[in-house]
């Protein structure tokens, strides 16, 4: 569910990932990245430029 709203809130660009990794529990940047990976297959920026397209 985390993922879900990372998804929401990267698609904004009104927040940083760094507010966004802090504002959703994650313990760091690059874990929030990690784990998006994970769930998605797919890097943040990947998924940005997916999703503009």
């Amino acid at each position: 569910m985390r993922i879900e709203k990372v998804k929401e809130l990267v698609l904004l660009d009104n927040a940083s990932l760094g507010e966004i990794a802090h504002d959703l529990s994650f313990s760091s940047v690059p874990h929030l990245s990690n784990q998006f990976k994970k769930v998605t297959g797919l890097t943040i920026t990947q998924y940005l430029k997916f999703r503009k397209k």
